[in-house]
């Protein structure tokens, strides 16, 4: 019997027909594929409308006549009670459990996707036209190749137009980028000289324009690089002159050079002063007079001129905030471009904006201000006052004042440089605290460090306090001018108290870079050629409002800013060094100290503290000397004698010195003994009175 083979017809479509005849045909479906394109063909949506308009004809009465029958039916059937009373329960729990295993066998069916995987059916995507997309990317490449093109046409015809130009515009504008702040405003190049990257908060908006500069721009010298402050003339001669292709166009407000002056005043006269700016030295101030010329300086120094001015308005300005809300016995008074500020009674603290225009004209409506300087008044646009280079403020050279008073005069140079070292730190300070840190957006907001330790190392109220509440920054200026005035105050009445004090000698040594508000000097008190025989030491410490004394006996004595305390503690010193001195060298000499009081009750009363008396004995024990030493009276010695020179001892008098009763005291003229001091004319005294024995 013969075999008969019934094959399937191909359904497969052919793809391709290669060129010796075979034939490239699509696979076969998997049955996921064939399952999709099925569900491809039923429209789910029609099936569910389609269903509630079919029971709205004759199917619809024949459903409603079947229920209808089925309720007759079983309202005919009598009540047939359960087998056992629970019987529906249980029926109700199976039901309920057949359910919940559905769903939770649906559930790991959708979640595991092993067993259904519910995908999206996507339709047959129509292969890309390749020829558009190329058409598209060629037009892309041709715009932006037309783009870059037309660029380099502008720039080849630039360098063209000039014959070897001395100085690029795009170069120089590469180097202003590096150094400032630049972007591009419709077809303007705006830069930023403001501090607003730092948490400035300044009103003014610190902005100049760059453009390129026309051929016949004024000659400015290339050897100074940017970043440099400024540029010696002998260098520019040396290296040459050519054009500068940049032309920098800053406010007129911002023109000129500024800087802050403070000065401490008594009465009319200076005691110290300095000056404060950005640029960072008096000798920049009078070079920098006339930064901001047309064509006199190189853009770098323009810009720095220019931020300089701005940040001595940004700073003035918060310090005349922070004068109107702060709170004194004295209130500051803040008149225009000047604070002023009492420190002390009768001295003030005068902080200052002084301003300095190119231009002459700004400075037609101008008053005589602090030190020869010119303040503008009311007619000044800018608000701010303006300086002459032939002010005594820009006097260099170390000019020597005295001011009188209570405190003395105080011979002290112009300008200080310690008072501008502090506030110089005192200004870093300010900016580094008012910087904002930057901070992650992602990152919590956690509390300050100090705040985060616990156990033993717990901070109280008054701590966590202090480390939230922050002095500002004009209460830190005042309280550092306060401690500049008092140290200066110390100074010159220790200087003075040792120039009339020739016998002892009182050395100071002096350290003033420990804090700005705090210094301390020590004090030596000692007498030439017996420095090695008795010293006296004690330290001062110089505050804001007062001064504290650690003496070499381990008292400490805390005095009020007043000189004359400080005069009166250190005229005690010299008359108990006096004292001390004269007992050490005794024992020496081989003398016995007979008595010493410290407070000696007789004679005539001190005008300040008591008078000290010491006794002291001969080796023989017929001579006997007097040393009485008082702060204001001085040093007075007497000497006694014995009446008789022998000696008959007893059973009662065994010893010579019970026996030679002293005679009546004789005050010895120091002034007319030999002796370059004090302690050397008590020495010979001694030697001559052992002599006589």
């Amino acid at each position: 019997m013969a075999e008969i083979r019934l094959e399937v017809a191909s359904e497969n479509a052919i793809l391709e027909i290669q060129y010796d005849g075979h034939e490239i045909r699509q696979p076969p479906l998997s049955m996921s594929e064939q399952l999709s394109q099925h569900a491809r063909k039923i429209d789910f949506g029609a099936a569910e409308n389609g269903g509630s308009d079919e029971l709205s004809g004759p199917a619809a009465a024949a459903a409603d006549e079947t229920e209808e029958q089925e309720e007759d039916e079983e309202e005919e059937k009598p009540c047939q009670q359960p087998h056992w009373p629970l019987e529906s329960v249980r029926n109700k729990i199976r039901n309920a459990h057949t359910e919940v295993c559905v769903l939770h066998d649906l559930l790991q069916m959708v979640r595991e996707k092993r067993y259904l995987v519910l995908d999206h059916v996507q339709g047959q995507q129509h292969q890309p036209k390749l020829y558009i997309q190329f058409l598209s990317l060629k037009k892309s490449l041709n715009n932006a190749a037309s783009i870059l093109t037309s660029g380099a046409e502008r720039i080849r015809s630039s360098q063209s137009s000039v014959a070897k130009p001395a100085s690029d515009f795009h170069l120089d504008l590469l180097r202003l980028r590096q150094h400032w702040r630049l972007k591009r405003v419709a077809t303007n190049i705006v830069g930023d000289l403001s501090y607003t990257n730092t948490g400035s908060k300044f009103r003014h908006s610190g902005y100049f324009e760059v453009s390129k500069a026309d051929d016949d721009s004024v000659a400015t010298p290339l050897s100074s690089l940017p970043g440099s402050a400024t540029s010696s003339a002998s260098s520019a001669a040396a290296v040459g002159v050519s054009r500068s292709s940049l032309r920098v166009t800053i406010p007129p407000e911002l023109d000129g050079s500024a800087y802050i002056f403070v000065c401490i005043r008594k009465d009319e006269e200076d005691l110290c002063s300095t000056q404060l700016n950005m640029i960072g030295g008096l000798n920049n101030v009078s070079s920098n007079a006339s930064c901001g010329g047309s064509g006199e300086h190189h853009w770098q120094q323009k810009l720095e001129c220019a931020q300089n001015v701005l940040f001595c308005k940004e700073l003035f300005s918060q310090l005349a905030r922070e004068a109107v809300a702060l709170k004194m016995d004295i209130p500051p008074l803040v008149v225009a471009n000047q604070i002023t500020a009492t420190i002390f009674p009768g001295i003030h603290l005068l902080i200052a904006l002084c301003h300095s225009h190119p231009d002459s004209s700004r400075n037609r409506s101008s008053l005589t201000g602090p030190n020869g300087f010119l303040t503008s008044g009311a007619g000044n646009s800018s608000g701010s006052s303006s300086v002459t280079g032939s002010g005594s403020g820009q006097d260099h050279h170390h000019q020597q004042r005295s001011s009188g008073g209570t405190g003395g005069s105080v011979s002290k140079s112009i300008h200080d440089g310690v008072l501008e070292h502090s506030l110089h730190q005192l200004m870093h300070d300010y900016l580094h605290r008012t910087t904002p840190v930057p901070h992650p957006v992602y990152a919590p907001l956690h509390a300050h460090p100090t705040r985060r330790i616990a156990g033993p190392h717990g901070l109280d109220r008054q701590q966590l306090m202090q480390t939230v509440t922050n002095e500002t920054l004009l209460e830190q200026i005042i309280k550092e001018a306060q401690h500049n005035f008092l140290r200066l105050r110390t100074m010159f009445v220790i200087d003075q108290l040792a120039i009339e004090l020739r016998d002892p000698l009182i050395i100071s040594h002096w350290n003033l870079f420990n804090s700005p508000t705090q210094s301390c000097v020590r004090i030596n008190i000692v007498t030439q050629s017996y420095d090695s025989v008795i010293r006296t030491t004690l330290v001062v410490h110089v505050y804001e409002r007062s001064l504290r004394c650690v003496c070499r006996d381990g008292r400490v004595m805390t005095m009020s800013f007043e000189p004359q305390e400080l005069r009166n503690l250190l005229l005690c010193q010299v008359a108990q060094h006096q004292m001390a001195a004269v007992q050490s060298l005794s024992k020496l000499m081989g003398w016995t100290v007979g008595c010493s009081e410290p407070c000696l009750g007789v004679g005539a009363a001190e005008p300040l503290g008591s008078a000290a008396a010491v006794v002291l004995t001969a080796p023989s024990g017929n001579k006997q000397i007097m040393v009485r030493s008082g702060p204001c009276t001085g040093v007075s010695v007497s000497v006694a004698t014995a009446p008789r020179n022998d000696f008959y001892p007893s059973g009662v008098v065994n010893e010579r010195r019970w026996d030679q009763l002293p005679g009546a005291w004789q005050e010895v003229r120091l002034a007319s003994m030999e002796g370059r001091n004090f302690l050397n004319k008590i020495e010979l005294l001694m030697a001559a009175l052992t002599a006589q024995n």
